[in-house]
């Protein structure tokens, strides 16, 4: 007993960092937006809004259209990513196929590269001038279907990859004596399959919904005047129009109804997360023309949609020719590299510091587990939006951006290491114990070497994420403070098409440096079967650090 209070003391301990981390840079600054929806204040000079009410947003016909927008963009790329992404998942799932595990690692990009250089590369293909838009002669500039095609570059390969990882949860026992009965191929899907897989793609499709509709990047550059969601709004009224009370009134919204969706998620999760021993279908090779056409079709969708924008930003890139890419030895964009590299760097080492320490406090507590997904539930316009309220004499300080985006990324961090704790054998650290090692060197030679590959893989995503770090960064940085985000925003807003040329250069450079900055940390060092299969709970983080 003595033991346990101890063990439940040091775990007291491990989580103050990491909770004051969260109360003051995310529930605090939550706090104070929803007192600022709720009562109108503006604590800005010239900031307006106090004429505003909680049901604003309903009773205004520009506003009501924002939320229904970001609402309906969302629910119909939950459609389109559920319509596209089960078929392809039942064909990477059942069919074994030269180069199929190389296509299972390539979905993993999207979950990579930023959002503001996936809407380049969006743009590449379907813009004006667009490389797939000039030749079809079909232009969806000032068209929702942009932002939709953007929605489902980042979806369409987290439903993929959560539907694969369902099927091999569908007992063959089960199939088997579905089509020993005489049931067809299809009656069988329908009525063995699917009630197993319903719950994994059903939690997908809310991660989805959450990203689509909390998303800032992709539709701050696809989504137009017309076709821009709430998240564009709020930051139009805080940076543009010093409107604080209304911005406050559709933040609050945004985080009810993200809550509400997040909710579903975790019922979900908590079903899913039951243990359960199957003999997973075996896969098999493609026999017959219309086998090999479903392979072949299935790799030609991953390839339009989840493809071609990254292979558009290099090609548009290396078209540019050798006279824009001297733009690299411009001393702003040199300033701007640094600066990313510096704080990306500043804030893995933070983000790693506290997830370690969440992750080791959690072991006993389901609640503070789950306090790892509030960063994940909350955008990261609100989160920036909170702490300009709360922090107003802070707005322009380099600890408060850095802290900023440590909280966005160690959750990353905090969830892979969770999940290796939880697998870790018990019996291991009895022994280190009976053999006289104290519970700091258990941890550093037996716990630590064993964590290490997923660790690293927490990491690598949370250095995807603050690479890439674009919404905190428009509030809350300096103009001296630039990073390559905020870089390639502004060449995007001066006319000419130098300026889209360079735009597309930097985000060739970035996307370059975010995918070996990915392979650098989560690259295989040691048993190279620990990072063969990616697990469902990554490649969930891995699509909410888009949001």
């Amino acid at each position: 007993m003595s033991f346990l209070r101890v063990r439940s003391q040091s775990s007291l301990w491990l989580g103050l960092l990491p909770a004051l981390a969260l109360l003051l840079l995310l529930l605090a600054p939550l706090g104070r937006l929803a007192l600022t929806g709720l009562t109108g204040e503006a604590s800005w000079p010239g900031a307006t809004g106090s004429d505003w009410s909680l049901w604003t947003p309903w009773q205004d016909d520009y506003l009501r259209w924002r939320v229904i927008w970001s609402l309906a963009q969302a629910g119909i790329t939950c459609a389109l990513a559920f319509a596209f992404g089960l078929p392809l998942a039942w064909v990477l799932a059942r069919f074994e196929f030269f180069g199929r595990v190389l296509v299972l690692r390539l979905l993993m990009l999207p979950f990579v590269v930023p959002t503001l250089v996936a809407a380049l590369g969006v743009l590449a293909l379907w813009g004006p001038h667009g490389v797939l838009s000039g030749a079809l002669g079909i232009h969806l500039q000032d068209t929702p279907w942009l932002l939709l095609y953007g929605n489902l570059f980042f979806n369409l390969c987290l439903v993929v990859r959560t539907g694969v990882d369902a099927l091999e949860q569908v007992n063959a026992g089960q199939v088997a004596a579905a089509r020993s009965l005489g049931a067809t191929p299809w009656r069988a899907f329908w009525r063995i399959e699917w009630p197993a897989i319903a719950p994994w793609l059903m939690s997908s499709l809310c991660l989805v919904f959450l990203y689509c509709f909390a998303g800032f990047g992709l539709a701050l550059v696809l989504g137009g005047q017309r076709y821009a969601t709430v998240e564009v709004e709020i930051y139009t009224l805080v940076a543009h129009e010093l409107q604080l009370g209304q911005a406050s009134v559709l933040a609050l919204w945004m985080l009810l109804l993200t809550g509400g969706v997040a909710l579903a998620y975790a019922v979900l999760e908590k079903r899913l997360a039951v243990p359960s021993r199957v003999t997973p279908v075996q896969r098999k090779a493609p026999h017959g023309m219309t086998q090999w056409l479903a392979v072949l079709a299935a790799l030609l969708v991953l390839l339009v949609i989840c493809g071609l924008p990254i292979l558009a930003i290099f090609w548009r890139a290396l078209e540019a020719g050798s006279g824009t890419w001297a733009l690299l030895l411009d001393p702003e964009v040199s300033a701007a590299l640094w600066n990313t590299l510096r704080f990306s760097a500043t804030a893995l080492v933070l983000a790693t510091v506290l997830g370690v320490l969440h992750a080791l406090a959690a072991q006993r507590s389901v609640l503070w587990r789950g306090a790892a997904f509030l960063p994940f539930v909350v955008s990261p316009v609100t989160v920036a939006f909170g702490l300009l309220l709360l922090y107003p004499g802070w707005t322009a300080s380099l600890p408060l951006l850095l802290a900023a985006y440590a909280v966005l990324a160690y959750p990353f961090v905090a969830k892979s290491m969770a999940v290796g704790l939880d697998s870790l054998p018990p019996h291991l650290l009895q022994a280190a114990r009976t053999l006289g090692a104290s519970p700091q060197r258990a941890f550093w030679r037996v716990t630590m070497p064993l964590l290490r590959p997923v660790m690293r893989r927490g990491m690598a995503f949370a250095a995807a994420t603050a690479l890439g770090e674009f919404a905190v960064t428009l509030f809350l940085s300096r103009p001296e403070w630039a990073t390559l985000t905020t870089l390639i925003y502004q060449r995007l807003g001066h006319p000419g098409a130098a300026s889209l040329d360079q735009a597309f250069v930097l985000a060739c450079v970035l996307m370059l440096l975010a995918l070996l900055t990915f392979l650098l940390v989560e690259w295989p060092v040691g048993d190279r079967h620990e990072h063969t299969k990616q697990t469902v709970g990554a490649t969930h983080a891995g699509a909410l650090r888009h949001a």
